[in-house]
């Protein structure tokens, strides 16, 4: 197949689409990837990627066009500003390239609006149909912004949103509930949807458990991620200042735009011997901090939206064969309890996690925790097999015309 991919988003930003890009040229597939200049999480530009040379490149056989866009900022308007520039100049060059491809994938991350280069695409070429692959929910993530759904901007964007995914042919999901919102809230009920999990970077899917170690004094618990909004990191920082086991100790490994008022919450709640922040760090560092970690954390907040939503971060903990200690709600709570993997708190509940951190610390089950994790990754999210159902979504399209 002639594939164009459409991502706002690529590779060194910290998303799968570039593995699966790879894979499905490993797969005899010719794959074009239209996407923006890398400046997620913080919106900053690396040098490299300012000058004309990384425009329009082939990396291990995919072919990479990457636009001009405003990098993203702090704030909703700054957000704002940074999809749009996104959907404008990577209309503009859809509407430039050639359009001989006989399906389109959108790799739908926020915004839902940078799927509209690929109906550019389609409405000017060929007519080649499109598959969506669904990794966040429209217009639900503004309300998670603090958007009133009884807004003319809300209306507007769910009018959108609806026009964007009933015009394409296949929508997969990254989470089974994702469906419960498609078909209830937007009405989309004639749709063929798919679930597809996500699946880790095998870089962590050897790492050793930290709590076999003899001699081990401190218990070591991880997160690792952005840090913005939505992931509720302050809970851990107040959880810290509740536990009663002394030996706990919280790792925090990642960057964005909340990392500040994080770091003035430990200050305040005087927990800085408990807890400790190191920043963005390049992938290739974030396997000394799972060999280190007895259980690695995830927090979300206390939101309807982020509760459809599983974490990619859950995946490669588990393909890390590590215990898992939660804040969350909705499919991050299902799947811990599904696989027994760990324990799981109620979002934004710093007394709770506190109860389960101090329980999971004096537990003698953490080996067998992460055994449980490791199993039930390979038994459902495994690279090979998301990418076989998303070959199979895509080729389901073709033989539709």
């Amino acid at each position: 197949m002639k594939i164009l991919v459409v991502c706002q988003y690529y590779h060194p930003e910290p998303f799968r689409i570039h593995e699966v890009c790879e894979e499905l040229v490993g797969r005899g597939h010719e794959v074009t990837v239209l996407t923006g200049l890398p400046n997620y999480p913080m919106g900053i530009i690396p040098e490299e990627y300012k000058k004309r040379e990384h425009r329009d490149e082939i990396v291990r056989g995919v072919h990479i066009i990457r636009v001009k866009e405003r990098p993203r900022t702090e704030g909703a308007a700054g957000l704002a500003a940074n999809y749009v520039s996104f959907v404008f100049f990577g209309s503009l060059k859809a509407l430039a390239m050639k359009k001989d491809f006989d399906v389109i994938f959108v790799y739908q991350l926020s915004p839902v609006l940078m799927a509209i280069p690929a109906y550019v695409v389609k409405w000017f070429g060929r007519h080649a149909k499109i598959g969506l692959y669904c990794l966040d929910l429209w217009p639900e993530s503004l309300a998670s912004m603090g958007i009133s759904r009884n807004s003319l901007f809300y209306r507007f964007m769910k009018y959108v949103s609806i026009r964007i995914y009933r015009g394409v042919e296949v929508i997969g999901l990254s989470s089974r509930l994702f469906e419960k919102y498609f078909t209830g809230e937007l009405r989309i009920k004639n749709g063929r949807y798919v679930h597809i999990p996500q699946f880790a970077d095998e870089l962590f899917s050897d790492i050793g458990s930290g709590n076999d170690r003899p001699g081990k004094e401190t218990v070591d618990y991880v997160f690792a991620g952005n840090i913005g909004k939505m992931q509720s990191v302050e809970t851990i920082i107040r959880a810290a200042a509740l536990t009663r086991d002394d030996r706990i100790r919280w790792h925090i490994v990642g960057d964005g735009f909340a990392l500040e008022d994080c770091r003035k919450l430990c200050d305040s709640l005087d927990v800085s011997d408990r807890v400790k922040f190191y920043g963005r760090l390049p992938v290739e560092e974030m396997p000394r901090f799972y060999d280190m970690a007895d259980a690695m954390i995830v927090t979300l907040a206390d939101n309807d939206t982020i509760s459809y939503t599983l974490p990619g971060k859950i995946q490669s903990y588990m393909a890390a064969g590590k215990p898992v200690i939660a804040s969350a709600n909705g499919e991050t709570k299902h799947v811990i309890e599904d696989s027994g993997c760990g324990m799981c708190a109620p979002a934004e509940d710093e007394k709770a996690l506190a109860a389960i951190a101090d329980e999971m610390a004096a537990s003698n089950e953490l080996l067998l925790m992460g055994e449980r994790s490791r199993n039930y990754y390979n038994g459902h999210f495994t690279k090979k097999e998301h990418v076989d159902l998303i070959e199979n979504m895509l080729e389901s399209i073709l033989e539709r015309r």
